[in-house]
């Protein structure tokens, strides 16, 4: 790929409202779920809140948050002395993010870009998790 077509896929990169987060969001509020969004006074201010349950949900795209053992968190071969550092402080970042949710009580969900593929799956997911019948995954 040469380098105006990687800048044009890099610049279109957005910080919110990206398509795994629109797909979590569409399915809470048609499971009856009323949520916040990017509230920037938590820690790491969560992509999705339900104050009501107490409850942050992360939406992750794998490569920008290294997702272990996944196939699209594959490191770049060129300018790694760029992209090494970069990955591991989100991977940092995200880890003192939840550890902070978790010191102010609430409970964090991270759901991963390629996770939301399986609409039913996820559903199930989040019912459990909203429901307090599974553990912080």
């Amino acid at each position: 790929m040469d380098q105006e077509t990687r800048s044009r896929i890099m610049r279109a990169v957005r910080k919110k409202d990206t398509k795994p987060e629109l797909i979590v969001r569409r399915l809470l509020h048609a499971m009856g779920y009323r949520f916040r969004l990017h509230r920037r006074d938590l820690p790491g201010t969560p992509d999705i809140v339900l104050p009501r349950h107490k409850v942050a949900i992360q939406v992750h795209g794998c490569f920008w948050h290294q997702h272990p053992g996944c196939r699209h968190a594959n490191l770049p071969r060129s300018r790694t002395a760029y992209w090494l550092p970069k990955l591991a402080r989100n991977v940092e970042r995200d880890a003192q993010s939840e550890e902070a949710l978790l010191a102010l009580g609430w409970r964090v969900l991270v759901l991963w870009e390629c996770e939301l593929r399986d609409v039913d799956a996820l559903r199930e997911r989040l019912t459990a998790f909203l429901l307090g019948r599974q553990e912080i995954a």
